[in-house]
């Protein structure tokens, strides 16, 4: 945290000496939205080294804003927030429709990465409006550069759902071909499924029902009038998906 503090009489100044550091708000919000464990914290907020992200949690701790618990049987670590935290969701509320007013998606969404979004995948997809079934789905990215391009989520009743780098025995439901950009947008409301598919930045294929009806097990951000978010402006030269052969 600052070692030197702003000198300044406002609560505003207060407030930003705590939650100023670099990664502070990202822990904060990844927490929010239900990590507790190091290594989920550390995924889903991305590109951070885990010295820092050590460095961040202990500082959070002496803070009051999230407490440490250890489990003396099996030595497991969770971090829960504290009421102080909880208290922080409305303001981390308006910060992100205030970003969904004012910053472009293609800047908001610039640094995020194939391997952070499918890691938070799990919570993208709403089995409550699924077939009741095992389901697979294949994901497969087009951006350049990747570790993986091709991603897999195995979906069981009763399951939480896994997300795969190696494809799994089970037959292929559904096959999802586009990019980062595009998927992130889709999630933040900054463009529709139709409109990618439209513009050839999404290409669906397999069980008609699932494709057909994408739109309510696939999550989408709804928390403000949608009038009021800058909608994703892609490059069709740049970004068309092309279309390739189930089996590939």
């Amino acid at each position: 945290m600052p070692t030197k503090p702003y000198g300044l009489i406002c609560p505003i100044t207060h407030a930003c000496e705590v939650l100023e550091p670099r990664w502070t708000i990202p822990i904060l919000t990844e927490m929010w939205g239900g990590a507790t464990r190091y290594n989920d914290i550390r995924r889903g907020v991305g590109n951070i080294s885990t010295a820092l992200l050590s460095r961040r949690l202990k500082e959070l701790v002496a803070q009051g804003l999230i407490e440490r618990l250890e489990d003396p049987a099996t030595g497991q670590v969770d971090y829960i927030r504290t009421q102080r935290a909880i208290e922080l969701e409305p303001v981390l509320d308006a910060m992100g429709k205030w970003a969904q007013r004012n910053i472009q998606a293609n800047d908001a969404l610039a640094n995020l990465t194939v391997s952070n979004l499918m890691w938070q995948m799990r919570n993208y997809l709403d089995p409550e409006h699924l077939p009741v079934r095992q389901l697979v789905f294949q994901f497969r990215f087009t951006d350049p550069d990747l570790e993986y391009s091709k991603y897999w989520a195995l979906i069981r009743p009763g399951f939480p759902i896994e997300i795969c780098v190696t494809a799994p025995s089970d037959k292929i439901d559904l096959y999802i071909e586009t990019n980062c950009m595009s998927l992130s947008s889709i999630i933040l409301s900054r463009t529709t499924i139709a409109r990618e598919l439209e513009e050839g930045r999404l290409f669906l294929s397999g069980d008609a029902i699932l494709s057909r009806t994408m739109d309510r097990w696939f999550y989408h951000w709804t928390k403000q009038d949608l009038s009021e978010v800058i909608q994703y402006k892609g490059d069709l030269s740049k970004e068309a998906i092309p279309t390739y052969d189930a089996a590939e």
